[in-house]
């Protein structure tokens, strides 16, 4: 890739000054119908070090409206990053739709660096860039223009840059031993990103190689690929809108069928079994610091299946300030303005505490999917969004377990009718309510699909017979208790 690429292209003065007053407008021109197409621009410049990523940057904030830009250029990890999966702080410095972001260090950067100074193989490496290709996926279908440009100088001009940087008392400060270490091994540094740019270079993220030799035409090319880039994104069709999907009725024998609804505990059982599951919990999840894990508890089921219930079990067990229970609700218009995980990403623990979910992430793929919120090339990628997003909080010591409490349809309408005749239950209650249970055949063969499709090794889900609540709340807590004990124990 990089033998093919031509160096030392330039661009006198006034060819740059003639397409820098052209390029300007029109970029200004894509940025406003950037925002009124609701799509965000995102843009990752990469390159050897002194090829300028920093002053294309600089030109950029001054050739668009800065007031919709942000600009990362990341350096060592926080303590909060270093508690939570690797594209954590990558997530959270996603732009809203409507505006732009530039990466002068992006998700690539660590991975290639560790792989040319040989602390990870080859196997590693591209176990972490597809990765990459899956999150870029994700981006791109999020409402997401992807621009990623590779500026490119060869070993001489690199070093000849460093040496007048170096030169110079006001930019001395900007070389670093680690830039020179890195012009050192510029060749092996060139292979593992050639390697990289390579494997990542997809159809709708493709990598853009730009020769940074002559500032001139490395500024005039990378913008009018950008340029280029926002055109094309913004003229690209627009998915179709959702729609109510007609789901057929579960199979007679499903996984849920197959559940035994009839088991029961004893309230004197129950009294018995609950103090001392509650006491075991409470000594494991104060184990979790000590090991650097975190747990995440997420609760499905249909309405009034007991979820309220059995998180208040856990959560007596623990210390108020090792915990936080998400009720989750409709997005804000905040949380619309990002991909689907992201309201789910900014909410993670960090490590020696726990997250609990009334209602989870498997909502793109149950109520958005039966009620048509979500579209079917919406509510189909996110199985696979979803188990990628699982396993990247495994990698990082974050325990998830998930829970689906089942009930049958006639022990919910009878819960129903006592919230409506109870007056302290009555908020439980709601039109909605009796909207979803209409539709209980879809939402069971969604949930059946579901459980197929995203129980994996790392984090199954447990099957909770919930029609007797004591039953229901102490498996729970006996589910939780034994995930604990094999892992942190």
């Amino acid at each position: 890739m990089f033998e093919a690429a031509e160096l030392g292209r330039t661009l006198s003065k006034s060819e740059f000054k003639s397409r820098a007053k052209r390029l300007r407008v029109e970029l200004l021109a894509a940025q406003k119908a950037l925002a009124a197409n609701g799509k965000r621009l995102i843009v990752v410049i990469g390159g050897e070090e002194a090829s300028g990523r920093g002053e294309l940057a600089e030109l950029l904030l001054s050739w668009l409206d800065a007031r919709g830009v942000e600009t990362h250029a990341l350096g060592d990890l926080s303590d909060r990053e270093r508690e939570t999966p690797y594209f954590w702080r990558f997530w959270m410095r996603l732009p809203p739709v409507r505006h732009a972001a530039l990466f002068l260090r992006s998700w690539y950067n660590e991975a290639v660096e560790e792989r040319a100074f040989k602390d990870i193989g080859q196997a590693e490496l591209d176990r972490r860039l597809d990765r990459v290709v899956e999150f870029e996926r994700m981006l791109v279908e999020e409402n997401t223009i992807l621009v990623k440009l590779w500026l490119h100088v060869g070993k001489k001009e690199q070093g000849r840059r460093l040496r007048a940087l170096a030169a110079d008392k006001h930019t001395r400060w900007r070389v670093t031993g680690d830039d020179w270490r890195r012009h050192k091994k510029y060749a092996r540094l060139r292979k593992a990103w050639e390697h990289a740019l390579m494997k990542t270079s997809t159809a709708r993220a493709p990598w853009q190689l730009v020769d940074a030799e002559d500032r001139r035409y490395r500024d005039a090319a990378a913008a009018g690929l950008i340029l280029e880039a926002l055109r094309a994104g913004l003229a690209a069709q627009a998915p179709a809108a959702p729609g109510e999907v007609r789901l057929a009725k579960p199979a007679a024998e499903n996984i849920l069928s197959r559940l035994d609804l009839s088991r029961s505990l004893s309230p004197a059982e129950e009294d018995k079994r609950l103090p001392k599951l509650q006491n075991r919990l409470g000594e494991l999840v104060r184990r979790l610091g000590k090991k650097d894990r975190a747990l995440i508890l997420a609760f499905e089921g249909p309405d009034a299946a007991g979820k309220g219930g059995a998180i208040r079990r856990v959560t007596e067990a623990l210390d108020a300030r090792l915990y936080k229970v998400h009720p989750t609700a409709a997005p804000s218009d905040e949380e619309r303005a990002q991909p689907y995980l992201w309201r789910f990403w900014r909410a993670l623990p960090r490590v020696g505490r726990v997250s609990i979910y009334d209602r989870t992430w498997y909502g793109r793929v149950l109520v958005e999917r039966v009620e048509g919120f979500a579209s079917p090339r919406q509510w189909r990628r996110a199985y696979n969004e979803i188990n990628e997003f699982e396993d990247q909080l495994a990698d990082s010591g974050i325990l998830v377990v998930k829970f689906w409490l089942a009930i049958s349809p006639e022990e919910q309408l009878r819960r129903f009718k006592d919230r409506e005749e109870t007056p302290y239950k009555q908020y439980k209650i709601t039109p909605e309510d009796w909207r979803n249970r209409e539709k209980w055949d879809a939402y069971e063969a969604a949930a059946c699909e579901m459980i197929e499709r995203t129980s994996t090794p790392r984090a199954p889900w447990t099957l909770v017979e919930a029609q007797d609540k004591p039953w229901a709340r102490v498996k729970v807590l006996e589910s939780v208790v034994e995930r604990l004990e094999d892992e942190v124990g």
